[in-house]
């Protein structure tokens, strides 16, 4: 399906942290061109707005994962998870493709004042959830920080099966999770890119081979597709998995290590394919719940910039191969 010109232009009409990727990677603009908006992401829109929250301290929220006080009466009566910690603040920062000069010398205020809700241990060493991790990994390497630790840590606790699970690290689990795995993979390709080290892509390679062997939506035992998260498209996705968010990754591994498309892949295009809208758009799920600084896209039911995006590049890269 062919771009119409309403779409392309409802795109290049969103925040210059959309509009760069969309010239880049759907409109395959001239490089100075989409990278005089991508400088722009850091100065105006989400970019300029999330910088703003900045704590003095390098931190925002004043906390790592969660906000300051957040556990401080007990548990938390409000539904979800805070989205306005420094973890989540940094990954999306980089996914916006802020220039991590931008920054300063956050890398070296955190690295002073901002450790970990678990066990008090130091931000860029990261802690024992595989997520967590995997974004401590992608964000340091990002903004120079040390996260040698976190460069061994992976290959370390990669299970059996090829994969990570948040839950083996508390020996609740033996096997893989979609989730845990593909936060992990992302987090390592983010490395790879950030630093030019290739180290860590065998470990990489194992986790997405088990993805691919379950073809990004099926159980290996029974053949049963995993559950509704798989088609469950909503920006920001924040920790969550779907065959979008899965397939974005693939395609970007695919360029960095210079392959064609698995063809184990093809049940999970279709699921994207089948949820694109006959203008070439995408629609917002449920957003997950929780505390954010601002809206970054469309109330759910209404189409999605990002989605959108994210889909169309997909769908380019699968069908041109």
């Amino acid at each position: 399906m062919t771009m119409s010109t309403r779409t392309r232009d409802w795109l290049l009409d969103g925040d210059p942290a959309v509009r760069w990727q969309v010239q880049r990677d759907l409109l395959h603009a001239p490089d100075a061109e989409w990278q005089a908006t991508r400088a722009r992401v850091a100065t105006e829109g989400f970019g300029a707005a999330l910088l703003a929250r900045q704590d003095a301290d390098g931190r925002w929220a004043g906390g790592a994962h969660f906000p300051a006080g957040y556990f401080d009466d007990g548990p938390p009566s409000e539904p979800g998870q805070p989205w306005t910690a420094t973890s989540w603040s940094l990954n999306q920062l980089r996914e916006w493709g802020v220039d991590a000069a931008a920054l300063g010398d956050t890398a070296e205020r955190l690295d002073r004042n901002c450790r970990w809700e678990y066990d008090d241990m130091p931000f860029w060493g990261g802690e024992v959830d595989v997520c967590t991790n995997a974004f401590t990994l992608a964000n340091g390497a990002w903004l120079g920080a040390d996260v040698s630790r976190l460069v061994a840590w992976f290959p370390e606790h990669r299970l059996d099966d090829g994969g990570w699970n948040c839950e083996a690290e508390e020996g609740d689990s033996v096997r893989s999770s979609f989730h845990s795995t593909l936060n992990a993979v992302r987090g390592m390709l983010s490395y790879e890119l950030s630093t030019g080290d290739a180290s860590l892509r065998e470990a990489r390679h194992s986790g997405e081979e088990y993805l691919l062997r379950r073809r990004l939506l099926y159980r290996e035992s029974t053949g049963e597709r995993v559950g509704d998260f798989v088609d469950h498209f909503v920006h920001p996705q924040r920790h969550r998995y779907s065959a979008l968010t899965a397939l974005d990754h693939f395609r970007e591994a695919s360029i960095t290590d210079g392959t064609t498309p698995d063809e184990r892949l093809a049940d999970a295009v279709e699921v994207v394919r089948a949820a694109r809208r006959s203008d070439g758009t995408w629609l917002q799920g449920a957003p997950l719940p929780g505390r954010t600084w601002f809206e970054v896209d469309a109330p759910e039911g209404q189409p999605s910039r990002w989605l959108t995006l994210v889909g169309t590049r997909v769908l380019d890269w699968w069908d041109a191969a």
